[in-house]
């Protein structure tokens, strides 16, 4: 089939990896096809290989795309100060960057079981430059006494699934607006560290 009329790979791929991410947030990785994923974008399963070696692939690069995102845009926020001004920024950068994104935040945590462990092993190692953020400052804020922690990398984790957790419930216009809601995310996060 030819290539349709406007079809360009700088607007196709784009579109494929949203028509993926979105399917894939619905319904998983597992029951979601590239014959799917070619109709919700509008061309035939074939085209997709312009895009993509393979579906693997496909979800490879929509998480590793995430993270990469992820760590560039907390490189470029001010963490700086005492543990407990970075932790505040953290906890309000984390619920800033990922509420717009929940279909990424989804996919992202629930279909990690389904990268090769080739693609898992470095998907992984993002995840893991990101906790460490949130690691080292609650190290600082213990080794300050102002923190106090059974383990700082059980806390770290449990604290980023608590913020992570929100993307998957909160709507704008639901009862609380953002800032009441970050509010009272600082207010969990807080009282859960401090000493």
């Amino acid at each position: 089939m030819a290539r349709k009329q406007g079809s360009h790979s700088d607007i196709t791929g784009p579109k494929v990896h949203q028509a993926a991410l979105r399917l894939i947030a619905q319904h998983g990785y597992a029951a979601v096809s590239m014959r799917q994923i070619a109709a919700e974008v509008g061309v035939q399963v074939g085209a997709l290989y312009n895009y993509t070696s393979d579906k693997q692939s496909l979800l490879y690069d929509l998480m590793h795309s995430h993270m990469r995102d992820l760590l560039d845009a907390v490189a470029a926020t001010d963490m700086s100060g005492d543990p407990v001004t970075r932790l505040r920024a953290f906890t309000c950068f984390h619920i800033r960057y990922h509420l717009p994104r929940s279909d990424n935040v989804f996919v992202s945590y629930m279909e990690l079981r389904n990268l090769s462990p080739d693609n898992f092993t470095a998907v992984e190692a993002m995840r893991r430059d990101y906790e460490n953020i949130l690691e080292q400052i609650l190290r600082d804020g213990e080794a300050e006494g102002v923190f106090s922690v059974a383990d700082t990398r059980v806390s770290t984790m449990a604290l980023i699934a608590m913020l992570t957790g929100l993307s998957h419930w909160y709507r704008e216009d639901g009862r609380l607006g953002m800032d009441k809601i970050e509010a009272i995310y600082w207010d969990l996060v807080r009282k859960a560290v401090m000493a």
